[in-house]
């Protein structure tokens, strides 16, 4: 598909540890994720894109309105994406409306300023993890409300809760919370096709290869039941329980518009060690 000939010189992230890009790549080699992959898209049919990616793991919609808001302004973006409520949603108090305001102001103030936005809709993680089936209403309540005020504010709503593939457990890190690689590859696709970029289509939404079903695949399933509720789960309710975070001390890690590298690989090690890529080609917890 051809897709429209927009171009954007100025895209700007907001979120939480899905738009940092957790789960695709690490701290020491560094972190890519969707919007870095979906800025790669952008500045192949935009070279002169800046690209600032403001997101920081374990902050709630609030905090990424409060904190986040005000600087994605202040970069006066052409485009930018928000994608929070993921870390309101897990907590023992959870207002949908409440977290909804929050999305619907950040939609409203950066429509307002003249940016295109967009969004996603949350897959239903409980089909990965039968113990969070009870987050079930609250993630419908969310992706519901998403819909509306995106809707209200002409704001593209990537719709990837809608497609079966989406809860694919080769889409998911080992946490059940943030995608691997290849999740992170299909959201980035899933929103440059929503936004009718070139050389887009809809093969995102396609399943992956069956694999076939064996006595042993299911032990090692409810074996990695007992391992992440262990390794992962666990330690967010301690840290919870602690009034801690994973992003405490933790800084965005491309608070500044700069240009996007050829590489993605290289653009996350850059920015992950805190250094500015060249223009020149060459936690368990959100």
């Amino acid at each position: 598909m051809s897709g429209t000939e927009t171009r954007y010189l100025r895209f700007v992230a907001l979120g939480d540890s899905h738009t940092e890009g957790v789960g695709d790549g690490d701290d020491v080699t560094g972190l890519r994720g969707w919007a870095d992959r979906l800025a790669e898209h952008l500045a192949r049919h935009s070279p002169q894109l800046g690209y600032a990616n403001l997101a920081v793991r374990g902050r709630l919609a609030g905090q990424v309105h409060a904190q986040q808001l005000p600087a994605a302004l202040a970069l006066r973006p052409d485009f930018a994406t928000v994608v929070a409520g993921v870390n309101d949603m897990l907590r023992p108090r959870f207002d949908a409306d409440e977290v909804a305001g929050h999305l619907e102001a950040m939609f409203a103030a950066l429509t307002g300023q003249g940016a295109r936005v967009a969004t996603l809709t949350v897959p239903d993680i409980t089909r990965l993890t039968p113990l969070a089936r009870p987050l079930r209403p609250r993630l419908e309540a969310l992706n519901h409300r998403v819909r509306a005020a995106a809707h209200r504010h002409g704001v593209v709503v990537a719709d990837v809760a809608r497609y079966p593939v989406a809860t694919d457990p080769r889409l998911w890190s080992q946490d059940r919370l943030h995608c691997s690689p290849l999740g992170h590859q299909r959201i980035a696709a899933a929103l440059a096709h929503s936004l009718s970029l070139p050389d887009t289509d809809d093969s995102w939404t396609h399943p992956l290869p069956v694999l076939p079903a064996d006595r042993a695949r299911f032990l090692r399933a409810a074996s990695a039941e007992v391992r992440w509720l262990a390794g992962f789960l666990g330690p967010w309710i301690g840290r919870r329980a602690c009034g801690r975070s994973s992003g405490d001390d933790r800084v965005a890690k491309r608070p500044d518009l700069l240009p996007v590298p050829s590489s993605g690989q290289r653009l996350g090690r850059a920015l992950q060690r805190g250094q500015q890529p060249s223009a020149d080609p060459a936690d368990a917890s959100q």
